[in-house]
């Protein structure tokens, strides 16, 4: 399965960067893409519940899907998240 999320917080190549690092850690999740004009993710993975794994650890990262509340926490997260794929050229 090939979702498409639509993620919050999702500003520039940092951000992409780090989003793309660690999903690539969860070993089912291939074929990662980041488009930061679109503000969207894709993924390829096998069973339902690593969609949910992938959702949580995007939150986690400051990255909530579209439609969750997007906290002052979150938004710190992704810029954290967005200094570090930065300074990870």
């Amino acid at each position: 399965m090939t979702p498409i999320l639509h993620v919050q917080n999702l500003k520039c190549g940092g951000c992409a960067r780090t989003i793309t690092k660690q999903l690539g850690t969860l070993e089912m999740v291939q074929n990662i893409n980041v488009d930061t004009q679109q503000g969207t993710v894709s993924f390829s993975y096998p069973i339902d519940a690593d969609l949910e794994l992938v959702i949580k650890k995007l939150k986690n990262m400051g990255y909530p899907v579209l439609g969750t509340a997007n906290t002052l926490s979150d938004q710190a997260h992704s810029f954290v998240s967005c200094a570090v794929g930065k300074l990870s050229l």
